[in-house]
């Protein structure tokens, strides 16, 4: 059994499933790089640096309200977009929230298909690591 996804997240999903043509998804999921909020440069430091991915991938975490809040950046457009889409998907949702997902929702998007698995694997890395990031805050680690 499966925890049930943010429902943002379960939103998103839903519109990619009901994407058929991979070119169009690939605009969806471009659609999402353009979303992200400007990153502060002053937070594009090695800490904050998602690890494995081929890609210069940022990510910072913090609660709001017992709620997390993502910021993130790439120096590419499609982990930018890769980002964006969990950054819209988990912002609001609670640490537990967070860390009780399974990555099998990435497999739900359809994306992984039309990824290349260096990409897939970098999918993967950032929402490993905004995991990590929900599990320091409810810690303490960070603030």
């Amino acid at each position: 059994m499966t925890n049930p996804l943010p429902p943002k997240l379960e939103r998103i999903i839903q519109k990619f499933q009901s994407i058929t043509e991979p070119k169009r998804r690939y605009e969806y999921l471009l659609w999402f790089a353009k979303r992200v909020p400007p990153f502060p440069d002053a937070d594009k430091i090695p800490a904050n640096r998602v690890p494995g991915c081929v890609s210069q991938v940022y990510l910072t975490a913090t609660l709001q309200d017992g709620c997390i809040v993502y910021c993130a950046d790439a120096d590419a457009q499609i982990p930018k977009g890769l980002v964006g889409l969990l950054i819209e998907g988990l912002n609001g949702a609670t640490p537990t929230e967070v860390t009780q997902l399974t990555p099998d929702f990435i497999q739900q998007t359809g994306l992984n298909v039309s990824l290349t698995p260096s990409r897939s694997n970098g999918f993967y890395n950032i929402f490993k690591t905004m995991q990590q990031r929900a599990i320091a805050l409810t810690s303490g680690e960070f603030h």
